[in-house]
C-alpha cells in the first residue's frame, strides 16, 4: 500500500492510494475499472489509480502465442511491477493466470463471475443463414487461435475448417466481417463480448448441452482474478470484501485440475462447473486431441465448502481424466508443440 497527498481540509489524515496494474487492452481496462468501482463503493476512504501496460504478447500480434512460453504469457511484466512495488495489486482475466504463481504472490480475490461459456459469432450478412455450429456447411471457416476450441469443435463437427485468429475483440470482429474475409464464424468468450457491450453479435452459447455434443470453456474463463503480494496484509484484507465465494471455489477446482495435469495455463482442457445443490459443485472436464479423434472425459459432483476442498476436488477430477487417457493425449500435444516451434503456423495451445 502507498499513501500520497492529503484529504480535503475536513481531515488531516492522509488518503490511502492503491495502484492497480492491468493490461492496456480495452477489455482489460474495462475489467480493471469494474473492480475499482466496486472497491470504491466498499472502501470510500481509499483512492485507486489504474496503471495499464502492454505485455509482450500485446505488442507482438504476429508471433504465435506459444513462442512466448505457455506460463505467464499475459502476466510476467505486470508481476515485475508488483514485485517492485510499482503497483499494489493486479487485475487479471483469470483464464490468463498461471495456476502456479511466483513466490511471494497470491490469488487474493476472485470477483463475481461473468458468463464463462464460449459463443459463436457469425459474419455479418450470414446471420439469416447460420446461427449455430450445426448449421455450418462443410468447409466453413472457424476463426480461433485456441487448440481447446479447435479440438472440441472438430470432435463434433469434423467437416469444418479452422484459421488462426489473433487480436482484441474489435480486431477479430472486423476480420470476421471483412467482405473479402475467409471466416464464416468466430468462437469467442461470452464474457468479453458481454463486458464490451457486444452481446448482440452472439448467435449461440456453447456448453455441455450444446446440440451435437458438449463444448466446455477454458479454466477460469469469465472470472477476474486479483493478484497481490502475499505479505501485504492490508491490501489482502481490503480485497477480501470483493470476493465471490462460489466463484472462487469453482475456479479453484478448475485451476486444480489444470495444475495437476501440467502446471501451466496452456493445455487444451475444457471445463464446466455448476452449483447443483447446497454446497454441491459439479465439475465436467475434457481433454481432446488436436484432430478431435481422441478424448478423455470426466465428471464428478461433491460437497465443497472451503478452498482446500475445492483443490482436492480438482485433484480427483484430474485423476479421472488421467485414468481415461488424458495424459497420453497431452504427451502427444506437447511433443508436437516442441517439434513445431520453428514452423510458421504452429498450433496455439489456449
Amino acid at each position: 500500500m502507498s499513501t500520497t497527498g492529503t484529504q480535503p481540509a475536513t481531515s488531516d489524515a492522509p488518503r490511502t492510494v492503491l495502484r492497480v496494474g492491468t493490461r492496456k487492452s480495452a477489455l482489460a481496462l474495462i475489467q480493471a475499472e469494474y473492480v475499482v468501482s466496486a472497491l470504491r463503493a466498499l472502501h470510500p476512504h481509499v483512492d485507486f489509480e489504474i496503471r495499464g501496460m502492454h505485455s509482450t504478447a500485446d505488442k507482438d500480434k504476429i508471433t504465435a502465442l506459444y513462442k512466448f512460453g505457455g506460463k505467464g504469457l499475459w502476466t510476467n511484466e505486470l508481476e515485475a511491477e508488483l514485485k517492485l512495488g510499482q503497483v499494489d495489486f493486479i487485475v487479471h482475466s483469470l483464464k490468463d493466470m498461471p495456476t502456479v504463481l511466483p513466490d511471494g504472490f497470491v490469488l487474493a480475490c476472485v470477483t463475481p463471475r461473468e458468463d464463462p461459456r464460449d459463443v459463436v459469432v457469425v459474419k455479418k450478412g450470414l446471420e439469416d443463414r447460420y446461427k449455430t455450429l450445426a448449421d455450418l456447411p462443410a468447409g466453413a471457416v472457424v476463426g480461433t487461435s485456441s487448440v481447446r476450441r479447435m479440438a472440441q469443435i472438430r470432435r463434433r463437427y469434423p467437416h469444418l475448417e479452422f484459421k488462426d485468429m489473433r487480436g482484441n475483440i474489435d480486431t477479430r470482429v472486423k476480420k470476421l466481417d471483412a467482405e473479402d474475409g475467409e471466416f464464416t464464424v468466430l468462437i469467442l468468450a461470452a464474457a468479453g463480448l458481454l463486458r464490451t457491450g457486444k452481446e448482440g453479435r452472439i448467435t449461440q452459447y456453447l456448453d455441455s448441452t450444446t446440440e451435437g455434443g458438449g463444448m466446455l470453456h477454458a479454466v477460469g474463463q469469465g472470472g477476474l482474478g486479483i493478484e497481490a503480494r502475499a505479505d501485504d496484509q492490508k491490501t489482502l484484507d481490503l480485497l477480501k470484501a470483493l470476493e465471490d465465494n462460489e466463484a472462487m471455489l469453482a475456479c479453484e477446482a478448475e485451476r486444480s485440475v489444470m495444475r495437476t495435469l501440467e502446471g501451466g495455463c496452456s493445455i487444451p482442457i475444457g471445463v464446466e462447473t455448476q452449483w447443483v445443490g447446497d454446497n454441491k459443485l459439479k465439475l465436467v472436464a475434457t481433454v481432446v486431441n488436436v484432430e478431435g479423434t481422441e478424448a478423455a472425459d470426466a465428471e464428478k459432483t461433491e460437497e465443497i465448502k472451503t478452498r482446500e476442498e475445492a483443490v482436492a476436488f480438482g485433484l480427483k477430477v484430474a485423476q479421472q481424466l488421467t485414468d481415461n487417457g488424458a495424459q497420453k493425449i497431452l504427451d502427444v500435444i506437447n511433443a508436437e508443440r516442441e517439434a513445431n516451434q520453428d514452423k510458421k503456423e504452429p498450433w496455439v495451445p489456449a
